[in-house]
């Protein structure tokens, strides 16, 4: 009896963790964590979206996480999107992390603070293919202190 309660609980937790778990939207969402909490200009958050249907528009957005001592209240970052049908675009970023008053906008869990920031919205590929994006940070600081992992997360936009 004790193994049949077991066994429940492991497949009601796969099951429930594989339906909640998994957005079909997303062609690409990366994560990628900074060494000793340091953002080098050499590290570049990479990712490719293989679109099959140019048709069909898309969302870029920019993912950070930095904890409570980052000493900035914005950041600005370069996004680089190459791949077929269009020469390298570079497109220069300015987010604004926290309020005049010190107060982060990210969403908190203990030290950390969320962002999932808009790069291009309702954007149309124009061709069937694979694309690169590049994501580096362009502050002044090298490294920049205190941000935890960067990503990249592209969504096809659900038609209405």
């Amino acid at each position: 009896m004790k193994k049949i309660k077991l066994f429940v609980w492991f497949l009601f937790s796969v099951l429930a963790t594989g339906l909640l778990g998994c957005n079909t939207n997303n062609l690409i969402d990366t994560n990628e964590e900074m060494p000793q909490r340091n953002w080098s200009y050499v590290n570049k958050i990479k990712g490719v979206a293989e679109i099959k249907d140019p048709a069909k528009p898309v969302s870029l957005r920019f993912k950070l996480r930095h904890t409570a001592d980052y000493r900035y209240s914005n950041i600005y970052i370069l996004m680089h999107l190459s791949g077929p049908g269009i020469p390298k675009i570079t497109r220069r970023y300015e987010y604004k992390l926290a309020e005049q008053d010190g107060q982060w906008l990210g969403k908190g869990s203990g030290n950390l603070y969320t962002y999932v920031l808009p790069l291009l919205t309702d954007y149309h590929f124009p061709q069937a293919g694979k694309y690169n994006i590049e994501i580096e940070q362009n502050m002044r600081d090298n490294p920049l202190k205190e941000i935890s992992d960067a990503g990249i997360m592209v969504s096809r936009i659900p038609e209405k």
